[in-house]
């Protein structure tokens, strides 16, 4: 019997209690897993990664520029990577930024113009993907200041991939692997444009090429690693021939955007189409010198099939004669760039010692298996 003044607990009441403390114990649990995968998720990080390249190629006046909100990353570049060769950014699924840039020749277009979705054609030669976190602008007029702008473009060109973003976007989700890819590479799966591009961008920073004849001959003292022909080529190079005044080292070109004389009326602006300035008109990106070779052919519309045309050209047939012709090259304007027939072959040679093989066949570049 229960004390007088005491009051027994209905057991519905008791039962009550009991549940409410079992509950109480499950939402704590759970409160407390919920916490551990968040501090999980705040824990994972993607892997630093740093660019590889010889010691000489970076110096005060030329340091690779990494932008502090895309650090590269092992995740970053390896989804880059496989982004670079997607053919899920073109329209119809049948281009890749590997299809305009192919790494035997150096990441460009051996077409003179590239041909994009419904055999559109475009009006420039593709550029080489070169050594490009040392550029400061890119495309032939100028017009993206870092790569992240550079990758927006060409899905929504209407002569390239000829896209939309929200129907890249939902390709990428569709397709095994991509969401784990992006957690892993940004610590979210929401995925957009902007970190689409930060991705190719990431990736596009790593093809680095300082591994030719000339920089073992130039930077490694290997004096064997150019013939007699190629010597005297180098010789005029940074010599009489004033190709260094624009093509400058370590990654034999300038941050520049000139006009060479290459036309008495350009029919192509430049960065002037860009500007509207009339001192920009005919003004084009000084592109790199590096694997040149397998680049073919040659300037902003691919006019020159071979080295030895480019190399006339500058010989004999520069127009000086034209209002913004650039003083970058006072040379010409001097009269000073003579050369023979033997000269002009020694320049080609040289021009062909600038060739990487090791970066044109470099698996880390090419297509994810």
């Amino acid at each position: 019997m229960p004390k007088r003044g005491s009051r027994s607990r209905p057991i519905a009441y008791q039962a009550w209690v009991i549940s409410s403390i079992i509950s109480t114990v499950l939402l704590a649990g759970g409160c407390h897993t919920q916490k551990t995968a968040a501090t999980v998720a705040r824990l994972h990080r993607p892997t630093p990664a740093s660019l590889i390249y010889p010691v000489w190629a970076s110096d005060s006046a030329h340091q690779p520029t990494l932008p502090y909100d895309n650090p590269l990353t092992e995740e970053g570049i390896t989804l880059g990577r496989r982004l670079f060769y997607e053919k899920a950014l073109s329209r119809d699924g049948t281009i890749s930024c590997a299809s305009c840039h192919q790494q035997k020749h150096a990441f460009s277009d051996p077409r003179r113009f590239s041909v994009g979705v419904d055999q559109a054609s475009g009006s420039r030669n593709a550029m080489a993907l070169i050594n490009l976190a040392w550029s400061h602008f890119f495309f032939w007029d100028a017009r993206a200041n870092t790569l992240e702008l550079q990758a927006l473009d060409p899905v929504k060109d209407h002569q390239e991939m000829f896209n939309a973003w929200p129907e890249v976007i939902q390709r990428l989700r569709e397709r095994p692997g991509y969401e784990q890819q992006f957690q892993d590479a940004f610590g979210s799966m929401a995925m957009d444009s902007l970190h689409v591009v930060f991705a190719l961008a990431q990736f596009e920073r790593t093809l680095i090429s300082f591994n030719s004849p000339v920089d073992r001959f130039h930077y490694g003292c290997d004096s064997s690693a150019l013939t007699a022909t190629e010597q005297r080529g180098s010789d005029l190079f940074f010599g009489e021939a004033h190709c260094a005044d624009c093509h400058e080292l370590p990654n034999f070109q300038d941050h520049s955007v000139i006009n060479i004389g290459l036309d008495r009326i350009s029919l192509d602006r430049g960065l002037g189409g860009r500007t509207g300035l009339a001192r920009h008109m005919g003004q084009f990106k000084t592109p790199t010198l590096r694997n040149i070779a397998v680049t073919a052919p040659y300037m902003h519309d691919g006019r020159f099939a071979t080295l030895e045309e480019v190399v006339e050209f500058y010989a004999d047939a520069v127009h000086l004669e034209i209002p913004n012709f650039d003083d970058h090259m006072h040379a010409w304007k001097m009269g000073a760039v003579q050369l023979d027939a033997q000269e002009r072959r020694d320049l080609v040679a040289f021009l062909n010692a600038l060739t990487d093989t090791s970066f044109l066949s470099n698996p880390s570049f090419s297509a994810p298996q």
